[in-house]
């Protein structure tokens, strides 16, 4: 039987190490910075931040044992400080251009479909628009020239899950350390760790890593 996350690495805590020889002074600032990130919209409007939050629902479930990583919010932070990729598709606006405009899609789309905004949809309802979004199926004419399937698979797709797995929160839950800078990691093949580093469960049902572990203290 495969363990819960939330059960392999139990106790884990990557904010322990802050003030280790694991992280220098500009991880420090780039991890508190994600951490305080405000939790109420600056730029996307309420509705809209009503929308991605209910998306964010969908493509990055959280378990109810901890306090969620604010996806939404790290996105809308990304956009306050007008962090951009560098590069974008040739039929795709900048990336505020882009949010905006799917997001009001998104929400165009579920009141034709259901009669309501996005983020008041049943789950399997908001599924359902979201997989006509993915597969190109979407015609709104909401989305003007943006295509809603690059837009899902360029835009959407990827920045919920970079921003989802940019979090501390989503790195102790995978017993990951983090950026080890300036002590790098040293043991970098399949199943090994550095004595720093999270030890499994001894419940876990992969006999090589937890041998593996055992052999690192």
């Amino acid at each position: 039987m495969t363990i819960p996350m939330a059960d392999r690495y139990p106790g884990y805590d990557v904010l322990a190490k802050r003030t280790t020889p694991s992280w220098d002074l500009q991880t420090r600032r780039v991890v508190d910075q994600r951490l305080a990130v405000s939790r109420a919209p600056r730029f996307f409007s309420n509705e809209e931040f009503a929308t991605l939050n209910a998306i964010t629902g969908r493509i990055t479930p959280q378990p109810a044992h901890r306090a969620p990583v604010p996806v939404a919010a790290l996105i809308d932070d990304k956009l306050v400080r007008k962090r951009h990729d560098g590069y974008r598709a040739a039929e795709m606006p900048r990336e505020r251009e882009a949010w905006q405009c799917g997001l009001r899609a998104l929400d165009a789309e579920a009141k034709a479909l259901h009669g309501a905004a996005f983020h008041l949809l049943a789950g399997a309802q908001q599924d359902a628009v979201l997989r006509l979004v993915e597969s190109g199926d979407a015609h709104h004419q909401a989305w003007g020239n943006m295509p809603p399937k690059t837009f899902f698979k360029q835009r959407l797709l990827p920045d919920i899950v970079h921003a989802y797995w940019s979090h501390p929160t989503a790195w102790s839950e995978i017993g990951w350390g983090g950026p080890a800078s300036p002590r790098g990691y040293v043991r970098m093949g399949y199943d090994r760790r550095d004595p720093w580093e999270a030890v499994e469960s001894a419940d876990s049902n992969d006999e090589v890593a937890r041998r593996e572990n055992r052999r690192v203290g």
